[in-house]
């Protein structure tokens, strides 16, 4: 009874962390609130944001990964842009995370678009 009352009364923002919390999670794959600084991982998620960073000689695309647990930074040096790589759009990508005080990245790392959905 505990758990259908507190599923009716979570708000739209919980519910959805644990839809894709249900989908993203993949066999050894890991959520991003459970990775550890230095650890390789393996994060499937939602990109949330897209942003170039200019730099004066090096550019730098910033993507926001949401699994529904935590998100992370992922960078990629020297890229202006990948194809396929927009908000909403479902990815996995490989690689070691490195943490500051208050953020999680993963530089460099190899990825998979996973298909659109309607």
């Amino acid at each position: 009874m505990r758990t259908v009352w507190s599923r009716l009364t979570r708000s739209r923002d919980e519910a959805e962390a644990d839809e894709l919390q249900r989908e993203l999670i993949e066999p050894g794959g890991s959520s991003i609130c459970m990775c550890q600084p230095g650890q390789q991982v393996s994060i499937s998620g939602t990109v949330r944001s897209v942003t170039l960073r200019p730099r004066e000689q090096t550019p730098a695309l910033e993507v926001e990964l949401y699994d529904g647990t935590g998100s992370v930074s992922v960078i990629w040096m020297g890229r202006r842009r990948i194809l396929g790589i927009a908000p909403g759009r479902r990815m996995t990508v490989w690689g070691r995370l490195t943490c500051t005080a208050d953020e999680r990245r993963i530089f460099n790392p190899r990825y998979e678009l996973k298909p659109a959905t309607a």
